[in-house]
């Protein structure tokens, strides 16, 4: 029997986020939590209301919930308070991707068609794994970090709290990223970058912030 559940979220990435969980199977979507226009969907399936039904739902039985927000703070801050709330947050992993068994997911985590995700790879909660991104063995990806469609990142690399790691960006072994880092779109990191710090390139450099 399917567990009914919600998305949080109704942006481009939550179109993503339900495919993913339609390809899954296990789950019957009701629709998308998110401030809309009267009348609004998303692919189908309507957009309930704002954050204020959340409690209503909840008490209706339905009790798993989707975050599908691609922006790194706010993902995490609403997850927080869904779990405060009382709801389940199941991570939703795409069945094209391939996990290593010895990979460890967090709640809440999202990884896409054709990720793959290596050897004693810990993702922690409400990480997003994008499409086709590679994360290779004992890889550390903090809690609500974005790695972008086509990324690389190969063995033993870091990477922080809420850090970014732009589209087609490469990572050499044993690299570490700080927190609320940016890594931009075709990138070469071959040295450390630090918390809050933006770099691209290749080799990657600071960038200045516009």
């Amino acid at each position: 029997m399917s567990m009914r559940a919600i998305i949080v979220g109704a942006g481009g990435h939550s179109k993503v986020v339900l495919e993913v969980i339609r390809a899954m199977g296990g789950h019957e979507v009701l629709g998308f939590v998110a401030p809309a226009a009267p009348g609004a969907s998303v692919l189908g399936l309507p957009v309930l209301g704002g954050d204020e039904i959340l409690p209503r739902l909840l008490a209706e039985g339905v009790q798993t919930a989707f975050v599908a927000m691609g922006n790194n703070q706010l993902r995490q801050e609403v997850a927080g308070k869904l779990r405060k709330m009382g709801y389940s947050l199941p991570a939703a992993i795409h069945p094209s991707a391939l996990v290593s068994p010895s990979a460890c997911i967090g709640q809440g985590v999202v990884v896409m068609a054709r990720a793959a995700l290596g050897t004693e790879a810990l993702l922690q909660d409400f990480a997003i794994i994008n499409t086709g991104a590679v994360i290779d063995h004992d890889n550390h990806i903090g809690a609500a970090a974005h790695v972008a469609p086509g990324c690389a990142l190969a063995g033993n690399v870091t990477v922080g709290e809420r850090a970014l790691i732009g589209v087609g960006a490469a990572v050499r072994p044993g690299i570490r990223i700080g927190a609320d880092a940016v890594i931009g779109a075709g990138s070469a990191v071959v040295r450390d970058v630090a918390a809050g710090a933006i770099v691209g390139g290749a080799p990657a450099r600071p960038l200045r912030r516009s």
